[in-house]
C-alpha cells in the first residue's frame, strides 16, 4: 500500500473511532428508564421522619426524611449504579449526597463530575420536579440518578 493511501485509511479510522466514541456518550431515548439488573442495586433505605407534607397541586404526600437508592445506567463500559440519598422537607430537596460506586477511571471520572454539580440542580426543588438530564458534563450518570428518585419517591409516600 502506498503512503498516502496508508494515511488516508488511518485517518479513516480514527475519524471512525472518535465519531463512535461521542455517539456513545450522547444521551439516547433508552437512556431515560434504563432496567434494573438484579440483585440489590436497586434496593432503597428510609429514615423518615413521623412528620408528612401534602404538595399542593401534585396531591402526593411525602414524609419528611433522608432517603436512599441506587439507580443504574448504561454506559459504554456496560451497566454502572450511582448512589442517592435525598433529605426531603416539605416534599422540597434540602440535601442531595452522591455515593460514587465507579467500575472504572471513566466512570469515576464522570461520577464525580456528576456529584460535584447536582446539589445546584436539585436542592430547593420539589421532588415531584426532579428529571436531570446533563450535570457538570456527564449525560449518562443522570440515567442512574433518575431511577434512583423514583425508587425514594415510591419510599418516602
Amino acid at each position: 500500500m502506498r503512503p498516502s493511501v496508508r494515511k488516508s485509511v488511518y485517518a479513516g479510522i480514527a475519524g471512525l473511532s472518535l465519531a463512535g466514541t461521542v455517539a456513545g456518550c450522547a444521551p439516547s431515548a433508552s437512556e431515560t428508564a434504563p432496567a434494573s439488573t438484579g440483585g440489590n442495586a436497586a434496593e432503597t433505605t428510609a429514615a423518615p421522619s413521623p412528620n408528612a407534607s401534602s404538595l399542593a397541586g401534585s396531591g402526593s404526600t411525602y414524609k419528611d426524611g433522608t432517603y436512599s437508592a441506587d439507580g443504574n445506567y448504561v454506559s459504554p463500559n456496560g451497566t454502572e449504579t450511582v448512589g442517592v440519598q435525598l433529605t426531603l422537607a416539605s416534599g422540597t430537596v434540602t440535601d442531595v449526597q452522591i455515593t460514587q460506586h465507579p467500575s472504572n477511571p471513566n466512570t469515576r471520572k464522570f461520577q464525580g463530575e456528576f456529584a460535584g454539580g447536582i446539589a445546584a440542580q436539585v436542592v430547593g426543588k420539589n421532588i415531584d420536579e426532579l428529571n436531570v438530564s446533563k450535570v457538570a458534563g456527564s449525560s449518562l450518570t443522570s440515567g442512574g440518578f433518575n431511577q434512583a428518585v423514583e425508587q425514594i419517591k415510591s419510599e418516602a409516600r
